[in-house]
């Protein structure tokens, strides 16, 4: 019985890997999982299904860290039951503080139930998953122009907390044409509350990209789109200081660093 119980544990144990990956919240994880051969091995994290894909003969696995991770040892799980660890540091996040019409700070009952319709679509298309064959994530920037550097800030709006941004700013002029930077399908379009004029990219295996607060959508729900065709135009839709691209990438489910994915 005690062989058993050692055998027991000596399978336990060789159960779980250790990879030399160490990243942050809001960051991403490269696992490799060996040699491209046959089907794409199955991943999870959190739950979630993780993007899987081929790149120059390797499956490697592309993990989106939420803001709000736990410091420490975090692990993925493959369908045969193995678990690959990855190492989670801390990383200090700066504040922003915006004055913005208090209608988007204290809102009415109507427009909470309102927000409330539209979190639903949004999550929706932002945890969306379709199988698809990929070979990389990078990104082309979707407009040219000035980068801020706001993801992961702890935001201010008129003087009240509000959860971390979750996206890129990009500064661009009232109409300027934005593209999309990898080819996709178009999931949802829509005019929220928050967010404004919106559109949604499904590029594929749960990596999704959104584009707010445009002053026109250029696209249809179902499309298919092709890296640099162009989606919509700058705008100052929804809760906004001025007219710029809030750019958002996601994995998993999981909104993370768009500076990580842009090529250029």
């Amino acid at each position: 019985m005690i062989r058993g119980i050692l055998l027991s544990l000596l399978v336990l144990l060789s159960s779980t890997t250790s990879a030399s990956v160490t990243t942050w919240p809001g960051g991403i994880a490269f696992i490799d999982l060996g040699t491209a051969q046959g089907a794409a091995p199955v991943a999870e994290f959190n739950g979630k299904r993780v993007l899987v894909m081929n790149e120059a003969g390797q499956w490697r696995a592309v993990i989106g860290v939420p803001l709000d991770a736990e410091i420490g040892a975090a692990a993925i799980t493959l369908a045969d039951g193995q678990s690959i660890e990855f190492a989670v540091e801390e990383h200090a996040y700066a504040e922003q503080r915006l004055k913005v019409a208090q209608s988007y700070v204290s809102l009415s009952e109507a427009n909470l139930e309102r927000v409330g319709r539209e979190r639903k679509i949004i999550d929706g298309a932002l945890t969306s998953w379709r199988d698809a064959d990929l070979d990389g994530v990078h990104l082309a920037a979707p407009l040219q122009g000035r980068r801020s550097s706001s993801f992961g800030l702890r935001r201010f709006f008129n003087d009240e907390p509000r959860s971390p941004h979750k996206g890129m700013d990009i500064a661009g002029g009232e109409g300027a044409a934005i593209v999309a930077p990898r080819g996709g399908i178009i999931t949802a379009t829509g005019n929220y509350y928050f967010n404004g004029n919106t559109v949604f990219i499904d590029h594929g295996q749960g990596f999704v990209t959104m584009y707010c607060h445009l002053s026109e959508i250029g696209v249809e729900d179902g499309q298919h789109i092709a890296a640099g065709e162009t989606i919509g135009a700058v705008g100052a839709t929804g809760r906004v200081t001025g007219p710029h691209l809030h750019f958002g990438t996601y994995l998993n489910g999981t909104a993370v660093d768009p500076a990580l994915l842009l090529s250029d």
